[in-house]
Formats: C-alpha cells, sequence, structure tokens
C-alpha cells in the first residue's frame, strides 16, 4: 500500500497552496511560507512534516536532472520476468544506478523500466546488466528521442488548492 493511500495522507487545498508557494519558490522559510498564505508558522511545520512523512513531499533527489550529472539519453525498457522469480529480479534491477524508475505493468511484460545513459555504448552496457539480473528472460527497449513534456503537477495542485 502506498503511503499516500490513507485518508490522513490527502492533500487538501491548504496543503495544495503550501506546495504551488514552495513550487513557485523551493527556498522560501517557513515563516515566508506561513506570510505568503496567511496561516501561523506552526501550521506550515506541520504541513511540511506530515507531507514529507505521508509521501506526498518527495525527496530533493526528484528534482536533480539526470542531464545534470551526465545522462542525457532516457529510454524505456519492458521487462519480463521467470514466474517465481520477481524478488530476484527487482533486487539485481535495483541495485543498477542508471534505472531510475520501475513500474509494475499489465500486458505483454512485467515490468516497465525507465533508464538513463551517457549515450547508446552505455545504454548497451546498461542494458546487458539489466539482462543479467537475476530472473529477468528478456527486454525491450525504446529510446526517448525528446521529451515532450515532463512530469506536471501544478495544475491538478491548482485544482486541489480551489476547492472549498
Amino acid at each position: 500500500m502506498s503511503p499516500m493511500s490513507t485518508p490522513e495522507a490527502r492533500i487538501d487545498a491548504l496543503d495544495a497552496r503550501l506546495l504551488l508557494a514552495l513550487d513557485a519558490d523551493p527556498f522560501a522559510t517557513v515563516v515566508a511560507l506561513a506570510q505568503r498564505l496567511g496561516v501561523a508558522r506552526n501550521t506550515v511545520q506541520t504541513r511540511l512534516r506530515r507531507l514529507e512523512a505521508s509521501g506526498a513531499l518527495a525527496e530533493v533527489t526528484r528534482r536533480v536532472t539526470p542531464e545534470a550529472l551526465g545522462f542525457s539519453l532516457t529510454a524505456f525498457l519492458t521487462v519480463s520476468i521467470r514466474q517465481g522469480q520477481h524478488d530476484d529480479a527487482l533486487a539485481g534491477l535495483r541495485a543498477i544506478p542508471q534505472i531510475i524508475e520501475i513500474h509494475a505493468t499489465t500486458g505483454d511484460a512485467d515490468l516497465r523500466v525507465r533508464v538513463v545513459a551517457r549515450d547508446t555504448t552505455d545504454l548497451y552496457q546498461v542494458t546487458n546488466r539489466i539482462v543479467d539480473a537475476p530472473g529477468v528472460l528478456r527486454t525491450s527497449t525504446s529510446i526517448s528521442l525528446q521529451e515532450i513534456m515532463p512530469l506536471r503537477l501544478a495544475g491538478l495542485l491548482e485544482e486541489a488548492a480551489s476547492r472549498p
């Protein structure tokens, strides 16, 4: 179960306004956020702690781009896993730093994996490491040519902030 599935972890209108304010100024102090939102400093601190503890507020490393670390190529792999070896396969995949995201999926494969690499030669090496992971049967790779629209949540937060 994900941390956000509990009712107390849901984002309300004030939480959404707080997150939008942080998005606008990630280095704002608690006092500045409280003034901007018209609430007490303790309210902001409490809500930030709750949002972080619930998983609603992701770690700071999610703001770092792979390109800033020298990984300009992004690829998406579908991965098929041998029955009964799911946990071993996941442990092997998690040990590969270039795998930055893993989703369990429906369809022809078991997982969709987001990989970053320095170039196609590096991607080839990473793909070989993935294939060598315990329980991995096969993969299929699609290289991203260009990110057309990055992950965005501001519209959803704006909608949540406007709720009564």
